[in-house]
């Protein structure tokens, strides 16, 4: 019985973990208004967007943009059907519609989820409805041009697509060509219509497709839409400019939104065409300061300060440095502080995390010190030092991150679960014991009397 309960947890954790590696859909996002989202192209390779973080995201979007709301749902997608069918959903030249890849690229604003929990995708249609106060209308593309729609009155469109998993690849590949006709058709009524629009592309649970072995074999398996360039890597802020460099600064993405619109500071910051100022910056044993001026931020001067502060610790017995604070200014205007007590290293290490931001969605290790601040930051891939730095490369990084990681969790306890099993077995086995008197089969027979 023991052996059985076993086999049965392995077959139902190969189950879960198979779920796992397979429960993601894309989520791609366009809008006829700008800045609706942060520049963050480049912060979802290999990350898994949960429910919680999709409605950060999706949230401000569809409180701030355009109350006509598109829902392309289909009913089972999955990031290889962007890149083993190339060119189902790109430019076709005898297409009289545009294409999903020409929309996103054309689209003022946009957002690429490659991969979100497929959980967390059913709930879009809900979520769409409690931000926007409606309930979906179920539209054909042929219908569209009979509703009207204007920018006056909100609206929730939903279109739903198919999908087939027929045995010829020809075919699957035929019914994403005409999805991405349905997608072009509607967005060229809206265009026509000159209404504003958000649309959003997603599915309610994963699809599985296997790439024909005659393209991936001759490599022609064409453009795959949802691909990025890995980015080029870009020297660090150092300080000072010259002499032996005192303070390090870096980061894969550093943005900033001031009333919720985004700039991406990176290009400012980093690289040989950066333009910050940090001639303002200062450095002395137990205190540091990283000031980054940049001229021109929507429309005004802007100051970042990164403030890092070393102290000895008597339980550790060592120095430990800390950024005390992160501060943004702009002339004539209250200052915004953001404390960061949970960025700290050793005095001898570099700091880095994969998300130094003030948004809920991200961690929001940067706690600011009055409600509702005008500023948010979120920094991507951010690495930092401020003590101790010998030449232009970081020291040993202190990562943020747990040391013990959901799936080492789960591994341990399953681990434990199954050794407990097998030990109570063992112990099972060990106990048994034989008689020490048996049944004689040659003895005289036991007499039962009957009355009569």
């Amino acid at each position: 019985m023991a052996a059985a309960v076993a086999a049965g947890l392995m077959l139902a954790a190969g189950l879960v973990l198979g779920a796992a590696r397979g429960g993601h859909v894309p989520l791609l996002a366009w809008s006829s208004r700008s800045s609706l989202w942060p520049p963050l192209a480049d912060g979802y390779e290999g990350h898994v967007v949960g429910e919680a973080q999709l409605g950060a995201l999706l949230g401000p979007a569809l409180e701030q943009g355009p109350r006509n709301v598109l829902l392309f749902l289909q009913e089972k997608l999955s990031l290889e059907d962007f890149t083993a069918y190339g060119g189902v959903f790109g430019n076709k030249p005898d297409s009289a519609f545009p294409s999903l890849e020409s929309a996103l690229a054309g689209a003022p604003s946009s957002l690429v989820l490659p991969a979100v929990q497929w959980v967390a995708a059913t709930r879009v249609p809900s979520l769409l409805k409690e931000k926007l106060g409606l309930s979906p209308l179920h539209v054909e593309p042929g219908t569209l041009r009979e509703l009207r729609l204007n920018a006056s009155l909100p609206a929730l469109l939903l279109v739903r697509l198919p999908y087939s998993t027929g045995s010829s690849l020809m075919a699957l590949k035929e019914v994403l060509t005409s999805n991405d006709e349905i997608i072009g058709q509607v967005l060229s009524t809206l265009k026509e219509e000159d209404v504003p629009y958000t649309a959003l592309l997603t599915a309610g649970r994963p699809s599985r497709i296997f790439r024909d072995v005659s393209e991936v074999a001759t490599g022609g398996v064409g453009r795959q839409l949802l691909q990025k360039p890995t980015p080029a890597q870009h020297p660090p802020v150092r300080y000072p400019l010259t002499g032996e460099p005192r303070i390090l600064f870096w980061a894969r993405n550093f943005s900033v939104a001031q009333d919720s619109k985004w700039v991406d500071l990176t290009p400012l910051t980093f690289g040989a065409e950066a333009s910050v100022d940090v001639s303002g910056s200062s450095w002395s044993v137990n205190d540091s300061r990283l000031v980054l001026k940049y001229a021109n931020v929507l429309g005004s001067p802007l100051t970042v300060t990164f403030h890092m502060t070393s102290r000895w610790f008597p339980v550790s017995g060592g120095d430990w440095f800390q950024l005390s604070s992160l501060e943004l200014v702009v002339p004539s205007a209250v200052p915004t502080v953001f404390n960061a007590s949970q960025v700290t290293a050793p005095r001898n290490y570099s700091w880095h995390c994969a998300y130094l931001s003030s948004l809920p969605a991200f961690g929001a290790q940067l706690r600011p010190r009055r409600a509702s601040p005008p500023w948010a930051v979120l920094l991507q891939d951010v690495q930092l030092q401020g003590f101790n730095v010998t030449g232009l490369r970081f020291s040993y990084a202190s990562d943020c991150a747990g040391f013990f990681a959901p799936g080492t969790w789960m591994g341990l306890l399953t681990a434990l679960l199954l050794g407990a099993i097998f030990t109570g077995g063992l112990h099972l086995l060990l106990g048994l014991k034989t008689m020490d008197r048996f049944d004689d089969p040659k003895g005289p027979t036991v007499a039962v009397p009957q009355s009569e």
